[in-house]
């Protein structure tokens, strides 16, 4: 019998490692980024997870490991009294004493997908999350190397894509088919997220009230798991309880205890493999689609 991590292999043929804000009991928090000291920040708003982690790579001098840098990422959100405790979820063990790097070689491919939803116009209106968007594609292109032109980035603000939950999946999809051998992927999102039925990880389109959520399941079976052999992926997600949001099998938790990635704790590679999982009846999208308007509704409280 293959071994977990050859099990592993097969379904996720790629690094896929994935940066999030907070336990998946946590809620994520929106700031003022002017505190976290970001160089000419794209306003005044976004969430502190995205500006505790720029601030860490903005300030890094070389050598910083993964632990270094979720470490930091803590001590910066702590230092502005926010309690969010850092995860860094993958689909390979990786030694987190080792450097953090998001591009291990830069004269290769790089790509991105960059989503900031703030429901503009919808009850619980956020004020960030562009923000959010437009400062990780300034440090991509600045910093990283990578162009505009290779990236898509969906935003509610009228100048760019919709994040609908067509054009989200779309995107992922797109990203999917052009990344070959040797690319470096990144993504980000950055807005509502949500539980679902206590089991399924949910990302908030702007236009959930009509598609509906974006399951967990929908990630790995898009973007995850069809990602090519040779592809690094790196993702950040800056939302609510996004812990586990893509499924990933191993994580550290930058809560001072740990001390090594682990196997993520109830992972079961039987029911992750199953994506012939039965869907919810239609008589319940209507009750999805509710509990995500209050979800949302209550972003403007909790962010």
């Amino acid at each position: 019998m293959s071994s977990f991590a050859d099990q592993v292999a097969a379904q996720i043929p790629s690094y896929t490692r994935m940066i999030s804000g907070c336990h998946d009991t946590q809620t994520s928090a929106d700031a003022n980024i002017t505190a976290f000291e970001l160089p000419n920040p794209a306003g005044r708003r976004g969430g502190a997870c995205t500006a505790a982690l720029l601030q860490v790579l903005y300030n890094k001098s070389g050598g910083e490991s993964w632990v270094d840098v979720l470490r930091q990422m803590r001590e910066n959100l702590a230092e502005g009294g926010y309690t969010q405790v850092p995860q860094l979820s993958s689909s390979k063990i990786i030694d987190v004493n080792e450097e953090m790097t998001i591009v291990d070689n830069p004269s290769g491919t790089k790509r991105a997908v960059l989503i900031g939803i703030n429901y503009v116009g919808q009850n619980g209106e956020l004020s960030g999350c562009h923000n959010d968007a437009e400062n990780i594609k300034k440090y991509l292109i600045g910093e990283l190397g990578f162009h505009e032109g290779d990236m898509r980035i969906l935003m509610d603000d009228g100048a760019h894509q919709a994040p609908t939950y067509a054009n989200i999946m779309a995107a992922f999809d797109w990203i999917v088919r052009v990344s070959q051998p040797e690319c470096f992927v990144d993504t980000s999102y950055s807005s509502c997220h949500s539980n679902l039925n206590m089991y399924d990880e949910t990302l908030i389109p702007v236009d959930f009230q009509r598609a509906g959520q974006i399951r967990d399941d929908d990630l790995l079976k898009h973007l995850v798991k069809p990602m090519s052999a040779g592809v690094t992926m790196t993702c950040l997600m800056d939302c609510c309880h996004s812990g586990t949001v893509l499924d990933l099998p191993y994580r550290f938790i930058a809560d001072g205890d740990h001390v090594a990635m682990e196997e993520n704790e109830g992972f079961n590679i039987n029911d992750w493999m199953d994506m012939a999982q039965t869907v919810m009846a239609a008589a319940a999208a209507a009750h999805v689609a509710g509990e995500a308007a209050d979800i949302v509704a209550d972003c403007c409280t909790i962010l």
